[in-house]
């Protein structure tokens, strides 16, 4: 994307790795990654993995790694020229838990920028969203705008929320969000941000990146139709392989049609890189039927087996679902084996 654009430059806005304690061969495989990628890339250290003293940035693996066109945004503050006329300034995390509020540390070292074009990059939640605004380290989105209109820089890289969000009303601070989806419930990840900016504005086109999706689907389940609608919409998503989907299904069914239910998902989950029932959201009562079990050619201890579950079945609690699920096997296999 950078490459069609013609961006001059890239900037990510921290938690690059995971933690400081990642192995090896994730800082290698993340190095060949970035070495393709022909433009100047700055990192910001964050929550995930601050400038301590034990920083994957530190470690021989990433020293002896790093590819050239690679910087990591270290001191605070610090003005670093891209070209003339173009800086990039960030505002790093040397612990998990600042105490201040570092774009404004990172603002308050900076003269105006007479000619040049200034990019602040942070990390956090802003004053604006966040639900603890007591922290001390919470970013200050008016501070940073009256910076902004003071001409101390021009656009400020956020990176923390997973959601693409525009922040406060200049129209030049912006969260990129996770350039690909992390979880269920995120808004809108999965982007990048195409940033064309000036002296008198920033003109701000989110790109779609993500080639992953987190997929949450309810469904009422009574009915051979309900379950015929649930396996057609499992078919009709695309890429499968990578998509995870979570199920919040309600309803009440036959041992038949959970046994129907078990082989949906059975297969789903050999197509999709994963498939999960959500356990607010589902509420499934399985309600035994005499003619579940009519034509099920049964014999001996199967059959005192399935007397003992259908009893049991009609119960309440852990037990009764388990019987459940257990008369529903039952049927599959039996079926299987007619």
């Amino acid at each position: 994307i950078a490459a069609e654009e013609k961006c001059e430059f890239i900037v990510v806005a921290g938690d690059i790795f995971e933690s400081n304690q990642v192995d090896r061969r994730t800082v290698v495989k993340a190095c060949e990654a970035m070495s393709a990628i022909q433009v100047p890339i700055f990192l910001l250290p964050a929550n995930h993995e601050p400038l301590d003293a034990g920083s994957v940035y530190r470690s021989k693996h990433w020293k002896d790694r790093k590819p050239a066109q690679v910087q990591v945004l270290e001191e605070l503050g610090r003005p670093v020229q891209i070209r003339s006329g173009v800086e990039v300034v960030g505002a790093p995390w040397t612990s998990k838990r600042p105490l201040t509020d570092l774009v404004a540390d990172a603002v308050a070292g900076l003269d105006v920028a007479h000619g040049v074009l200034r990019v602040m990059v942070g990390h956090g939640a802003v004053d604006e969203l966040s639900p603890n605004r007591d922290d001390p380290a919470v970013i200050h989105v008016a501070d940073a705008e009256k910076a902004i209109e003071e001409g101390k820089f021009h656009y400020l890289a956020l990176g923390d929320r997973h959601s693409f969000s525009k922040v406060g009303s200049s129209g030049r601070v912006y969260y990129s969000g996770t350039h690909e989806a992390y979880d269920f419930g995120e808004v809108d990840p999965g982007k990048v941000l195409i940033v064309d900016l000036g002296p008198e504005g920033a003109s701000v086109t989110p790109r779609q990146n993500a080639t992953w999706r987190f997929i949450s689907h309810q469904a009422q389940i009574s009915t051979a139709d309900d379950l015929d609608a649930l396996e057609r919409y499992l078919e009709s998503i695309p890429d499968k392989d990578r998509t995870i989907i979570k199920l919040g299904l309600v309803g009440s069914l036959t041992i038949r049609l959970h046994a129907r239910l078990e082989e949906i998902e059975e297969h789903a989950s050999d197509l999709f890189a994963a498939v999960v029932r959500s356990h607010s959201r589902s509420e499934l009562i399985v309600v035994p039927d005499n003619s579940d079990f009519d034509e099920l050619s049964l014999a001996g201890f199967a059959v005192a087996a399935l007397d003992k579950l259908r009893t049991q079945a009609l119960g309440a609690g852990t037990d009764a679902e388990q019987a459940s699920d257990a008369l529903a096997l039952l049927m599959r296999l039996a079926g299987r084996t007619a």
